[in-house]
């Protein structure tokens, strides 16, 4: 079959076509099309936004591009080094001795690296706080600064508040230790209170007040101060085993009192050694003689005597003791 009859063959079994053909559209048109427009110019604008945000927020905390990957690294080194400790020498560290972080932070080898002030705002857990070594470390609140220790079951075991008004701690036993050699200077307990300094320097000027007893080896005032024990209310009492000494090297010593003083040994003596010893204010006791005289001279010398409760009044002095001629005093006393 030639080509001319093919096409003549297949013209004749073919439908007719109809003059007015239906075309149907394929996609999205009308209001559909200007909703999906908008979209996408405002799913655009909002990344736009966000990268520019994202931006301007490195550049105001000054992150680092390697911070990530720092941590990263950190984190598989020290679980390797935990984990498998003898392949822990062959991993790369890459952390530098300043590292990298944002702002003030810096992660170093070391831990966190913080520079300037820095404010925290919930509570903030560490293992160790050191300052530089040129410069203080400051904890500052507007408040109180709070340092608190618990135990392994999240009890509290010890507390120190520095507030405004005072300084507290809580805890069983409280010490200051010195610099050097480590030696307890002050430390308190429920039961007792121990100063270990070579010397208690008290600086007020109502001296130290003690509600009980007081014991110590030594009480010393400053170099040309005076020592001045005084009980405005109540007695005061001085005791000691093997004896009390006091001593005034370079001055006078003054006992004072408003009734009575009592200087007692119960099983020795009272032994007054000085040049001079002076008891003022002695009652005098009268003494007629057995040939009076007008013309007599003035009594100068007298004798100390003593009654037997103890008190001593003065006697013009004889021939012979004339204790006994002015008994009168003991009598009335």
């Amino acid at each position: 079959m030639t080509r001319e009859q093919y096409i003549l063959a297949t013209q004749q079994n073919s439908l007719p076509r109809t003059e007015n053909p239906q075309f149907y559209p394929v996609g999205i048109y009308g209001w559909r099309k200007r909703c999906l427009y908008f979209f996408v110019l405002l799913l655009l604008v909002t990344m736009i936004v966000n990268l520019a945000m994202t931006i301007w927020i490195l550049k105001v905390m000054n992150f680092t591009v390697r911070l990530l990957l720092h941590f990263e690294q950190n984190f598989w080194f020290n679980f390797v080094q935990k984990e498998f400790p003898s392949h822990a020498e062959k991993l790369p560290h890459s952390l530098s001795q300043h590292g990298d972080g944002m702002g003030n932070l810096r992660v170093t080898k070391k831990g966190i690296r913080l520079e300037g002030i820095s404010e925290f705002l919930l509570p903030l857990y560490v293992k160790e706080i050191n300052s530089r070594k040129d410069s203080p470390l400051v904890l500052q609140s507007d408040r109180n600064v709070t340092v608190n220790a618990r135990n392994h079951m999240g009890q509290l075991t010890g507390q120190l508040t520095v507030g405004a008004d005072a300084v507290e701690a809580q805890c069983k036993r409280f010490e200051v230790r010195s610099s050097e050699g480590g030696r307890v200077l002050f430390s308190a307990d429920e039961d007792e209170i121990v100063i270990g300094a070579d010397r208690l320097k008290v600086t007020g000027t109502e001296g130290a007040v003690f509600g009980h007893s007081v014991e110590t080896p030594h009480i010393r005032a400053e170099p040309s101060q005076d020592l001045k024990l005084e009980s405005p209310t109540r007695s005061l009492v001085m005791e000691a085993p093997r004896g009390v000494q006091v001593n005034a090297a370079a001055g006078d010593l003054k006992a004072t009192c408003r009734k009575e003083l009592h200087l007692q040994s119960t099983e020795g003596e009272i032994f007054l050694n000085a040049d001079t010893i002076r008891l003022g204010n002695l009652p005098v006791g009268s003494f007629s003689s057995s040939s009076p005289s007008s013309s007599a001279p003035r009594q100068t010398i007298y004798e100390l005597c003593a009654c037997p409760n103890g008190k001593l009044y003065l006697s013009p002095a004889g021939a012979g003791s004339t204790c006994q001629s002015s008994s009168n005093i003991c009598l009335w006393s």
